[in-house]
């Protein structure tokens, strides 16, 4: 049974039991003391005024008998009084006890309600109340970090938004002005704001269905070397003309899986492009993809996707933040038109979760490049090979290729 309730049926017994203890008591001490004053009242007008010594007898049984029942009467009627106003007192120290934790927890929600999240709480001597407050609290920490994350958000897309909305009105106000001539070249820096603006909205896009917790997938069995080799295939040239040493490695022995190979191609799109700009020139990145030496979440047999790089490394807090929404690793070196909005990884890890895989981040330190692994199941022999469209329940939503960390 919960001690919360055995509590409360404790302090209800306790209650009864003080009520009657009061009652006995003054019962116990009002009763003699009222019927002797009785008997002095009675002698003194004469008890049983009758006609002979048996009529007197009788008379005075009678009379002896009303003044021991009014006596206890009247103490009967001062005991449940002052039985009641114990219990009464008794019932109010313990409901003090029990509101007075409730009072504050109601004014934290209230507060919280406001938009006021930290709000301090001294922590109740019950077991169960304690509980409750520490849940409350960290449910005001909770909306603290949404309510900064929103915040954030909002900045991030505004400053987003206005570096191409800024260039495209400078370039096309020139333009009209003259004092651009109306070229291809100038065009294309339009066009490549718009399409920077386009994908901004596929990210908010993505993060929005993100947090309805849905993702549908078109499955099929694939070859993972042709999805990884095909969409890091992608991102050669930017390499290559970043002047970074490029590989990719994916074997010669089939590795058969069943995803949705347009999503996973997003994900290996996000963590290459992610190397990329963050190796200086004169570094490499290198993509792997293989069956997995271990196994995966389930113990089932497992196939692996490794980007590694020689760029800027990540730090013991970048590791363990790398894929919270909005976060951005410090000092990157990536030119400012090219930072994110730093959901990108967010996405791509629903995505292999997703799938039943995992995404993770390993680091020797800052300065000494960056490891991501994607682990996926093996496809098992003998299931289907038609497609199907699965809709599911995933912590991300995906269209992401420029996704940044």
């Amino acid at each position: 049974m919960n001690r919360l309730v055995v509590r409360l049926v404790i302090s209800h017994l306790l209650v009864a039991v003080v009520a009657a203890l009061a009652t006995f008591l003054v019962v116990r001490q009002l009763a003699p003391a009222l019927f002797d004053a009785s008997l002095r009242v009675g002698q003194g007008g004469g008890l049983g005024q009758g006609s002979g010594a048996q009529g007197t007898a009788g008379g005075a049984g009678m009379v002896l008998r009303q003044q021991f029942g009014d006596a206890v009467d009247r103490a009967l009627a001062v005991g449940a009084v002052v039985g009641a106003l114990a219990a009464a007192l008794v019932g109010a120290l313990a409901a003090y006890r029990l509101i007075r934790p409730l009072d504050a927890l109601r004014a934290a929600t209230r507060a919280m309600a406001q938009g006021t999240y930290a709000v301090p709480l001294p922590t109740p001597r019950t077991t169960e109340l304690a509980e409750l407050t520490d849940d409350v609290k960290l449910l005001g920490q909770q909306l603290g970090e949404t309510e900064t994350q929103r915040v954030r958000l909002l900045g991030e897309v505004a400053h987003e938004m206005r570096t191409p909305l800024t260039v495209i009105d400078g370039t096309v106000e020139a333009m009209i002005d003259g004092i651009l001539p109306l070229e291809p070249d100038q065009l294309a820096v339009v066009s490549d704001e718009v399409r920077r603006l386009r994908r901004l909205s596929d990210d908010l896009s993505a993060l929005s269905r993100t947090d309805e917790g849905r993702l549908s997938l078109v499955l099929a069995d694939v070859d993972l070397r042709e999805v990884v080799s095909r969409a890091a295939g992608r991102l050669r040239a930017q390499a290559e003309d970043a002047g970074l040493d490029f590989e990719i490695d994916c074997g010669d022995a089939n590795v058969p899986v069943r995803v949705d190979a347009e999503r996973i191609g997003q994900v290996v799109t996000n963590l290459v492009g992610n190397a990329v700009r963050a190796t200086p020139e004169g570094g490499r990145v290198r993509v792997r993809c293989g069956p997995s030496e271990s196994a995966g979440r389930h113990g089932a047999a497992s196939a692996v996707i490794i980007v590694e790089d020689t760029g800027e490394g990540l730090a013991g807090a970048g590791l363990t933040r790398i894929f919270e929404r909005f976060y951005r690793v410090p000092g990157r070196r990536a030119p400012e038109h090219e930072t994110g909005s730093g959901i990108g990884l967010t996405i791509a890890r629903g995505i292999v979760a997703a799938h039943g895989g995992q995404l993770t981040a390993t680091s020797a330190g800052p300065g000494q490049g960056a490891t991501f692994t994607v682990t996926l199941p093996l496809a098992r022999p003998g299931e289907s090979h038609d497609r199907s469209d699965v809709t599911g329940l995933a912590s991300a939503e995906v269209h992401n290729p420029g996704g940044r960390r």
